[in-house]
């Protein structure tokens, strides 16, 4: 009955989406539990690792350079090519490379543990992206933009900390010690995932709902084509290096998936409102994608989470 419910995770993500959009009252005075949700999930992550995943992954650096390297390499010159094409305002442009040349987010680590990825890769990412993003966010922005935007990467790193790190560790502290008697019990943690970020998904579209109401159909496809591109990108081109398919899943969903948030910040801050709309499409869009994939993924790859 758990697996069923898990399996339907990308119909509950559309129901809720539909609903708070229709009704975002009802989910926009959640948004507290944002934090809160997602440090439950990091904790559930961490339960099912071990420390010998984690050295598996500071073992192979390689595949920590090429994650990386496509992160920032696929995603902003996909942003700022797509925004050519469709002939996007200034304003539009710079929302879509922000985007593009912001790090991962904790959602690639919830999408990558729901595809049966390897979460301690995706998770080893996601904090390196963060550090990166003091250098490579500005240093995009004026490669495509010809302006500076300044990363407040120290609260960002912090909030990675506390947000991914340290939830993960206590779980993985607590299989270490206690993992056998916790067997029957790890088959909930996916559920409980599922039920987390379709609940987050859904405060999301509420926030962000006049936006969204005031977008054009050209951005939406903008965004779409390019949270694809990443997902697809990072996949072929991890594929063409020679990695196994649980390698290649996740770095394509730690491609694809961006620190939305971030780019919408620097969006208002730097360019204006009109450049913050690509960032609230992407939020909702990359969820949605991710969250399809994961049950896509979930279901054929059979290994253990890593």
């Amino acid at each position: 009955m758990i697996h069923k419910i898990t399996n339907l995770f990308p119909v509950w993500a559309v129901l809720l989406s539909v609903l708070a959009f229709q009704i975002p009252d009802l989910f926009v005075s959640l948004s507290a539990l944002i934090i809160p949700l997602l440090v439950l999930v990091m904790f559930g992550m961490g339960i099912t690792l071990t420390a010998d995943n984690f050295k598996e992954v500071l073992t192979t650096p390689k595949i920590i350079l090429l994650g990386i390297s496509l992160q920032y390499f696929v995603m902003p010159l996909a942003a700022y090519i797509i925004s050519i094409f469709f002939g996007f305002s200034a304003g539009l442009t710079a929302g879509m490379v922000l985007v593009g040349s912001s790090p991962g987010g904790t959602a690639s680590n919830v999408i990558t543990y729901l595809a049966k990825g390897k979460v301690a890769l995706s998770i080893t990412l996601t904090l390196l992206s963060t550090l990166l993003a003091a250098f490579a966010t500005p240093y995009l922005s004026y490669l495509y933009l010809n302006q500076i935007v300044y990363v407040p990467v120290g609260d960002m790193f912090l909030n990675v900390i506390k947000i991914v790190l340290l939830p993960v560790v206590a779980g993985l502290i607590i299989n270490t010690y206690f993992g056998n008697n916790l067997e029957k019990f790890k088959p909930v943690f996916p559920l409980i995932s599922v039920i987390s970020i379709v609940i987050i998904i859904a405060i999301i579209v509420a926030l962000n709902r006049e936006k969204l109401v005031d977008m054009g159909y050209l951005v939406v496809l903008g965004v779409v084509i390019h949270n694809s591109s990443g997902l697809l990108l990072g996949y072929i081109l991890t594929r063409i290096f020679g990695y196994d398919t649980s390698t290649c899943r996740t770095i394509a969903i730690e491609v694809g998936m961006q620190n939305s948030g971030l780019a919408v910040a620097l969006a208002i801050k730097f360019f204006g409102s009109a450049a913050a709309l690509p960032g609230a499409v992407f939020s909702v869009w990359h969820n949605l994608s991710g969250s399809l994939l994961a049950v896509l993924w979930g279901k054929d790859n059979k290994k253990p989470r890593q």
